[in-house]
């Protein structure tokens, strides 16, 4: 008889991969992350059959995570730059609070390991920020860039503005200022 699944093992195996991929890699063993979580390697795969799909069903999970940082308390009814500003106050609050899930993002976003499905599972929690963006241009307040590229330019400049924040921690409040009016600043139209 199969044994039922535990959320609880389940989390752990998740967990684990975190601090194995934040410090070794995508390229890290999964008996790394089944001895971090403290289960055996075939429980492991009882829950994930392969490594691309744990590394797939971990980016589901910090995607919708990071999404309900960013998402909950969205202001709607303020102008775009407003909006803007949330969203990156709130992002920049994360990445600081979470290096090592920002760091596995990071790699996860980049490799060839994910399905389609799973980036758009990762995208849909982002889609009223696409709309917002999309009205933006269209409405003349930025320019009119690709959205890929606008998103690109805010997670570049994001990410630099959180490693010198970790840096400098008693400057946080200066480059979150200055990090936010220079992107603020490329992208709006004159």
């Amino acid at each position: 008889m199969a044994r039922s699944k535990s959320d609880d093992k389940r989390e752990a195996i998740l967990a684990a991969a975190i601090s194995v991929f934040a410090e070794g890699g995508l390229s890290a063993p999964t008996s790394a992350i089944s001895k971090a979580a403290r289960i055996a390697e075939g429980t492991l795969f009882t829950y994930f059959p392969t490594k691309d799909d744990l590394l797939n069903a971990l980016y589901r999970q910090m995607k919708l995570e990071l999404a309900e940082v960013l998402m909950s308390g969205f202001t709607r009814k303020r102008d775009v730059r407003a909006k803007l500003q949330y969203i990156w106050d709130a992002f920049v609050n994360w990445g600081i609070a979470n290096p090592e899930p920002r760091k596995v993002l990071a790699q996860l976003a980049v490799s060839d390991k994910l399905t389609k499905e799973t980036k758009a599972v990762g995208a849909a929690p982002f889609a009223e920020l696409e709309v917002m963006g999309s009205e933006a241009i269209a409405q003349g307040t930025i320019r009119d860039f690709p959205l890929e590229f606008l998103v690109a330019m805010m997670d570049a400049m994001t990410q630099a503005t959180i490693a010198l924040i970790s840096a400098n921690p008693s400057k946080a409040t200066r480059y979150r200022t200055l990090g936010f009016e220079a992107f603020w600043n490329g992208l709006k139209k004159s």
